[in-house]
């Protein structure tokens, strides 16, 4: 009997690789993926054979960019061919949000879709519709949970005005902070007053600290959306996991711009998708 088990055990992971993958965009064909730790190159039946293997993945992604929301849709696709998938998360979606994400998939089996969606959940403005919408309608319509993974407004706003005591010696060591509070002042343009940095990295680390507690709460296999920066290992969510107690299960993938250095401490995987014409945001506030 256990050799018959053995064998069905075998039949079932063979039964499952042998699973075809959806057909890439075509757009996305010349797209290269890196196995940091390595440095080789995968083909994308070996990503997703290791993303596939890991209770938690994360996907970091350069929010305007849209070959990575079509990288994104796919790889949802991708994933839930080769195992059943737990859930999703969004780190644009705030938890005020979760009551409406939850009444429009529980009314889709009855009334349909809603005649504004965006209304219907309340999407903030700030995350574009046309880039963000393909991937809330078809993570909806399947039979696992979207969830939000953010914190809200209201919750940002007291934690700014009071920085809460932040627990845990991964988050608080000085090069996690040194890392972030640069990024802050270049993600500003280096106009924010100094006397604003500790605010501001204290909130960036409370939204970090919020998603990981998200990310360990979601059934699993859990699959989450958010910025690159959030994603990284050496200072995001993945920090923070360890602080909690989770340092092992979770995979994280960055997408990327060619020509755009990833280092292999802050990720398991890049992949490099054609470079958006380079622009410089800090333009018009320096006027």
């Amino acid at each position: 009997m256990r050799g018959l088990i053995g064998l069905l055990a075998v039949l079932l992971v063979a039964g499952c690789q042998g699973v075809a993958l959806p057909p890439l965009p075509e757009a996305q064909r010349a797209s290269e993926i890196i196995e940091l730790r390595s440095g080789r190159s995968l083909s994308t039946a070996e990503l997703v054979e290791r993303l596939a293997q890991a209770p938690r993945v994360i996907v970091g992604e350069q929010h305007d960019n849209a070959d990575h929301h079509v990288l994104q849709l796919w790889l949802m696709r991708a994933l839930a061919s080769q195992r059943p998938q737990g859930s999703l998360l969004l780190e644009m979606l705030v938890a005020q949000q979760q009551s409406r994400v939850d009444t429009v998939r529980q009314q889709l089996k009855s009334q349909g879709w809603p005649e504004d969606l965006p209304a219907a959940l309340a999407w903030q403005p700030g995350w574009d519709w046309a880039l963000y919408g393909p991937i809330v309608r078809f993570a909806l319509a399947q039979p696992y949970p979207l969830l939000a993974a953010n914190l809200d407004a209201s919750e940002i706003r007291r934690i700014y005005a009071q920085p809460p005591v932040l627990s845990g010696v991964h988050a608080n060591s000085q090069a996690v902070k040194d890392l972030l509070q640069t990024q802050i002042r270049d993600a500003h343009c280096g106009l924010l007053p100094e006397s604003q940095v500790p605010a501001m990295l204290a909130v960036q680390q409370q939204r970090d600290r919020r998603m990981a507690e998200r990310l360990l709460a979601a059934p699993v296999p859990a699959l989450f959306f958010t910025g690159a920066y959030h994603a990284r290992k050496d200072v995001g969510v993945p920090v923070h996991l360890a602080d909690l107690g989770a340092a092992q299960g979770t995979a994280v993938l960055i997408l990327a711009q060619q020509g755009t250095p990833v280092a292999a401490d802050s990720a398991d995987y890049v992949w490099y998708s054609a470079r958006m014409p380079d622009q410089d945001d800090c333009a018009p506030l320096r006027k």
